[in-house]
């Protein structure tokens, strides 16, 4: 009899593919993320994103031909604080995804579809350097210049999640990314630089079995230019390694080690609303979702 690694590895591989189409994943390409705004802005997001592609396993599962379609609608609201005279925000970030993915167990064809809720998203960020908190009409005369922030996501477990199911919506766990960015204008071009890591609760109910994660370290790259106040456009790259599990104690082989490279534009279209197009890919993909994505979101700001 195969091990439980190996009989559920397809299956077991739709879960990963969820959770790497999704924003708590480390795919995420997020120009201006640390970008200064004044304090009393109110944002709301509608976005929209679809990936699909292939399904990359190990050398060693008995898996072929495996491809994934994941759609993903998210609304988000964010707003500016001043905490000790620094520039801050918190968000908040509730998805909706749906799909399907399929592929072959050794000679058995197999698919799957899921819905539903996925797991809110909380972020709390703040400046260190360069980010001090100011209302609208200081913010708007000050110069630009470099800032250093910090910020912490957590993922709650409030998706979807059917103990007995294999593939499930939500994760069943906290997950937690501190993280640390830099942003610095030159003239019209603006560079940013972040670091983190995903560190991850236990699913203490996966058909049974204790479900362990080990920590992820993500890093992200970008380069923008704009145009005209509200106009921009940005190229994004990711570099993401770790995060193999761990089930009833058995170490598996799903150690990720992946890239992605993408595009970013933002154009307004009203005053104070703008639509986000993204573009992204993957370059190197050791496991998981090696996926091309498509995202589109609903800016709006408002201050107090």
């Amino acid at each position: 009899m195969l091990s439980i690694q190996r009989t559920t590895a397809f299956i077991g591989g739709l879960a990963a593919i969820a959770a790497a189409a999704w924003p708590a994943s480390a795919q995420e390409l997020e120009p201006r993320s640390y970008s200064p705004s004044p304090v009393g802005t109110n944002f709301v997001v509608a976005a929209y994103g679809q990936s699909s592609g292939e399904v990359v396993f190990d050398a060693g599962a008995p898996i072929s031909d495996a491809q994934a379609d994941i759609n993903l609608a998210t609304i988000a609201y964010s707003k500016v604080i001043d905490i000790g005279g620094h520039q801050s925000s918190v968000l908040i970030a509730v998805p909706y995804m749906w799909g399907d993915a399929t592929g072959n167990l050794r000679e058995a064809s197999r698919s799957i579809s899921r819905s539903g809720l996925g797991d809110m998203r909380l972020k709390f960020s703040t400046m260190l350097i360069g980010g001090p908190a100011l209302s609208p009409e200081p913010f708007a005369n000050r110069k630009p210049q470099p800032v250093v922030g910090v910020s912490l996501l957590a993922v709650a477990p409030t998706g979807e999640y059917m103990p007995n199911k294999l593939v499930n919506i939500g994760a069943n766990r906290w997950a937690f990314k501190p993280e640390i960015g830099a942003s610095a204008p030159f003239g019209r071009w603006q560079v940013d630089a972040y670091a983190g890591v995903w560190l991850y609760g236990d699913n203490e109910n996966f058909l049974g079995l204790r479900q362990e994660r080990r920590p992820m370290g993500t890093f992200q790259a970008h380069i923008s230019y704009t145009f005209k106040p509200g106009l921009w456009a940005a190229l994004n790259t990711t570099y993401y390694v770790g995060g193999d599990t761990v089930v009833g104690g058995r170490l598996e082989a799903n150690r990720q080690e992946n890239a992605r490279i993408g595009a970013t534009v933002s154009v307004p279209i009203a005053q104070r609303q703008s639509l986000l197009f993204s573009y992204s890919q993957g370059t190197l993909t050791r496991y998981g979702g090696d996926f091309t994505s498509f995202a589109l979101s609903w800016r709006a700001l408002w201050f107090d």
